[in-house]
């Protein structure tokens, strides 16, 4: 029985890491292609900032990629990294292994055009104590349009792992209110886990995965994974529009997908109705969540359009739990639409039997070569294991890299999609082997 149950983790292992390269599912056009075209720029040091740093590099005006001839760690110590100029392509897959981790700070993006894949962002409460008042977002847009988010890990955050924010109001009309806020943002292939619940947010509990801001408009959340959030796996606020395809949800608390106008926060503003439109989606209830828990709750006084195809949400145990329900006393209204409010026109949209084993390969940064952080997560999803956690020293802690080298060849790289021409990233071929080696000395042993 141990050998079996050592060959099961180690074939488990295998899959996860088989996941080698971004997937070429055929998806629509993004809002935007970031730097493409413009000047290569290198982060030769894993400072937080100066001279060859990541912050120097996002400071620089006009089109340009960002790749990494370090990698390791960027510790921003209770800082965080604020992107203000356009036309920017961040290509973590660039860097060697074991690729770019930052810790204990986030990202903010405050500007237009910008594209960012395979970094990893372990914010952590470093060493605040609770309540204390830090709360950090680990990735979040403000006020920002045409972004695309890619292939990365986001983690331990003590506000949101992944939102798009801004003002409700700016302006006169709905229309000016959805311009001066977030818009036409892809989160795509994303993993976010482990919000922290009791930490050092001022509000206390605050494990949370996303925020849609009010009025924020073209939101999409393509193949990403939430996993160990109390609440927000999204939260959907009043008059935003959201399309969610093929995510997964796992181990929520005390909601999953919800909506919520709230009228203090509206200040006598008409009401506007939001939008979702959610296909084959999967929630799975672990050790955190609550009993009956339903995939899409609703709050506040705003009504919601609603529109869903093909979603599952089970408990722990595999056994239905409800699509609908809500929280407060509340005369919102659910309106389910006959036809999706926003288009899937080139979306290769899977059945949502095949989301989870697909995006537990597939999402996340480096898919090909995993942190052991990374791997523990995805191993209590695949296993049914794993809780909300208060503070990231209950899982062992902030992650220790060595620093690593290697130049940037731009022979080796297809620019125009910051793919490599031999299909192989780096660290590939290395992190493969080693675990395929686990797993036939694993046969042998079984078969003695």
């Amino acid at each position: 029985m141990m050998k079996s149950a050592h060959f099961s983790s180690l074939a488990a292992a295998v899959l996860i890491l088989a996941g080698t390269s971004v997937p070429s599912m055929a998806q629509p056009g993004d809002p935007t292609e970031g730097g493409k075209g413009g000047k290569i720029v290198k982060v030769t040091t894993l400072a937080k900032d100066g001279p060859g740093s990541l912050a120097a590099a996002l400071a620089m005006k006009g089109p340009r990629i960002i790749v990494f001839e370090v990698g390791g760690a960027i510790d921003l110590e209770r800082s965080g990294i604020v992107i203000e100029e356009p036309f920017v392509t961040i290509a973590g897959q660039t860097a060697p292994s074991p690729g770019i981790t930052i810790l204990r700070g986030g990202i903010d993006v405050k500007t237009h055009d910008v594209k960012i894949s395979h970094l990893r962002v372990m914010l952590g409460d470093a060493g605040q104590a609770k309540r204390s008042g830090w709360e950090a977002d680990a990735f979040s847009t403000v006020a920002a349009h045409n972004v695309v988010v890619e292939n990365n890990t986001l983690m331990w955050a003590v506000d949101e792992n992944m939102s798009a924010s801004g003002p409700r109001f700016t302006g006169d009309t709905v229309e000016e209110w959805r311009e001066g806020t977030s818009h036409d943002i892809t989160f795509r292939l994303n993993f976010a886990a482990e919000g922290l619940a009791d930490s050092s947010h001022p509000k206390g509990e605050h494990s949370k995965g996303s925020l849609i801001h009010d009025n924020a408009t073209n939101i999409v959340f393509d193949r990403n994974i939430w996993a160990h959030h109390v609440e927000r796996s999204p939260l959907v606020k009043g008059g935003a529009q959201v399309l969610m395809v093929n995510n997964f949800i796992y181990d929520p608390g005390l909601r999953a997908v919800h909506y919520n106008l709230m009228d203090l926060e509206w200040m006598g503003q008409p009401h506007v109705a939001g939008e979702i439109t959610a296909v084959g989606n999967v929630m799975r209830g672990g050790n955190s969540t609550s009993e009956d828990l339903p995939f899409l709750m609703l709050g506040g006084v705003g009504d919601l359009k609603y529109y869903g195809a093909d979603n599952i949400a089970v408990d722990r145990h595999g056994e239905p739990l409800p699509m609908f329900g809500t929280y407060g006393q509340t005369e919102a209204e659910l309106i389910e639409a006959d036809a999706p409010l926003h288009s899937l026109d080139g979306y290769d949209v899977m059945p949502a039997g095949d989301v989870e084993t697909t995006l537990l390969r597939q999402a996340g940064a480096r898919p090909w070569d995993r942190t052991e952080e990374e791997i523990r997560v995805l191993f209590y999803i695949a296993e049914g294991r794993g809780e909300v956690i208060d503070s990231q020293e209950e899982v062992g802690g902030y992650p220790v890299f060595p620093e690593t080298r290697a130049p940037f060849d731009p022979a080796r790289w297809d620019l125009a999609t910051m793919t490599p021409k031999s299909g192989l990233y780096p660290g590939q071929t290395a992190k493969v082997r080693e675990f395929l080696s686990a797993r036939d000395r694993a046969m042998r042993e079984q078969a003695r």
